[in-house]
């Protein structure tokens, strides 16, 4: 329950921790960035990430840009320093409520006051929170290295375990969700409260018809579900159309078989999971 020897350094700003990553790796080291740290820790002291040397984005939180919520035009920007707590805490509006209302699934308070959402997307874990609502809410990361800012689209950004698109020499500096969703749910299943998902589902409506549907926990890293999405485009919302896009969405995955369950398992909580997230999400919309 100890990490691997590492050096720490601590960066100042974005510039610096971009100039830190780029000299330690230049130097042989095999670096990682620090911001919450409740992914890589744990991961650290289990001894299934040995990093050579971290590089610290604490300081980074007293500049505002990392650290704010921002509305522009119909989207908004988390900066990537912003925690989970912080965003559960928020008054986000009817269209991007989603997050907040997603953030009760995510650990516990200790975990979501320290945790930062950008982090958790760049860590990449297939059941984390975040990553689902990246997808389905258009998320833009945007990514600093050394030959300046990158953007990033959700689509493109996560490739397999733990595994996204930004590179090790780059930092993220914010999320930009660009893709409203007043009709919008997230629910999962876990054997505890707080522990990791087995499977969740993330799902939106539109207004003119159609939706979205994404799913964690049924390959290397989330998935939307067109073959249940195209039911909801040509369906009249409702109980029976919501437990057919569930069967759907079972029938379309491949989920693994694991210590955590078998891949019949999981195919039964995604339809589940994905029947009830579009119940929510329609009674949201239904309540306003």
């Amino acid at each position: 329950m100890k990490p691997a020897a590492f050096r720490y350094h601590r960066a100042h700003d974005v510039t610096d921790a971009v100039g830190l990553l780029g000299e330690l790796a230049a130097a042989g080291e095999e670096p990682k960035l620090i911001a919450g740290g409740q992914s890589l820790m744990p991961m650290m002291n289990f001894r299934l990430a040995r990093p050579t040397a971290l590089v610290d984005l604490g300081p980074l939180r007293r500049e505002p840009a990392l650290n704010s919520l921002r509305r522009n035009g119909s989207g908004l920007t988390i900066g990537a320093m912003v925690t989970h707590r912080s965003v559960e805490l928020a008054e986000l509006g009817p269209d991007f409520s989603v997050l907040s209302r997603a953030m009760r699934w995510v650990g516990h308070l200790p975990i979501r006051s320290r945790g930062t959402v950008a982090g958790s997307i760049v860590h990449g874990d297939a059941t984390a929170e975040w990553c689902l609502l990246a997808l389905l809410l258009d998320a833009v990361i945007v990514a600093e290295g050394p030959g300046g800012p990158r953007e990033i689209p959700a689509e493109e950004m996560f490739r397999g375990f733990y595994t996204t698109a930004v590179e090790p020499d780059e930092v993220v500096t914010a999320v930009r969700f660009t893709r409203p969703a007043p009709r919008a749910a997230l629910t999962e299943f876990a054997r505890r409260h707080g522990d990791f998902a087995i499977v969740d589902a993330a799902v939106s409506l539109d207004a003119e018809g159609g939706g979205r549907i994404v799913l964690g926990g049924v390959a290397p890293a989330p998935v939307r579900v067109p073959e249940a999405e195209a039911l909801l485009a040509v369906g009249d919302p409702g109980p029976g159309l919501f437990a057919e896009c569930g069967e759907a969405a079972a029938a379309a995955i491949e989920p693994p078989d694991d210590a955590a369950g078998s891949a019949a398992y999981r195919r039964r909580l995604a339809r589940t999971l994905v029947t009830r997230a579009l119940h929510e999400a329609w009674e949201k919309g239904e309540t306003r």
